[in-house]
């Protein structure tokens, strides 16, 4: 397995990279075909954040968790991984025993969607913003401050039926999954609903009257 590693906002470690690669390699017992392994560790507002991502065949497996340890982050992001892992295991190796390559699948992988994460300003604030506003002796309209852009990660299209969307949305450890149903032939979005249940958006064109002459 190839192995990255990439430390943000604090010094490289290499005990911290021996003990990384060790928990990742672990995972090789439990996939026929783990080929690339990610990791980013990162310290935010005193937190230590483990963001791993492991490539196998056409599936893509990645957990992430944060405390104030840096050892225990990669513990707990790394026993995300192991339970999606158990839980699709047998799944994973039908599917490397037989990938099913859609007509479209060269086309439509070259389709890319933008996630971008965004920050609105604090109610308080705009609260503080209006106050000062009416205020001053010759009122002025309260400057708003704009929304915040605080990360944007770009998503490969695949081309997926319903339920493999799911369980690849579940192997990210993500609430939503964006893809192309094989079925309908579709761009759609699968995600995880508050009552455990899943939900699929689905473009659907409104049927057109017909017209007597």
């Amino acid at each position: 397995m190839q192995f990255n590693i990439t430390f943000r906002q604090f010094g490289a470690s290499d005990s911290l990279k021996e003990y990384a690669r060790e928990k990742v390699e672990r995972v090789n017992r439990l996939l026929d075909r783990a080929g690339e392994a990610h990791v980013v560790l990162s310290l935010e507002r005193h937190l230590h954040h483990a963001d791993i991502t492991i490539h196998s065949g056409a599936w893509v497996l990645r957990g992430r968790d944060k405390s104030d340890d840096m050892y225990a982050s990669i513990d707990l992001a790394m026993d995300k991984i192991e339970r999606q892992l158990r839980r699709y295991r047998d799944k994973l190796k039908t599917h490397h025993g037989r990938e099913r390559v859609h007509h479209r699948q060269d086309l439509v992988e070259q389709l890319r969607v933008r996630h971008a994460v965004f920050e609105l300003p604090d109610v308080d604030d705009l609260t503080t913003l209006a106050e000062a506003s009416a205020n001053e002796a010759a009122p002025k309209p309260a400057v708003v401050a704009p929304a915040r852009e605080v990360r944007a990660t770009h998503l490969t299209v695949k081309p997926l039926a319903v339920d493999d969307a799911v369980m690849q949305m579940n192997l990210m450890d993500n609430d939503f999954y964006v893809f192309h149903n094989v079925e309908s032939e579709s761009l759609c979005i699968v995600y995880r609903r508050k009552d455990g249940q899943y939900g699929l958006i689905e473009p659907h064109a409104p049927a057109v009257a017909a017209t007597g002459t």
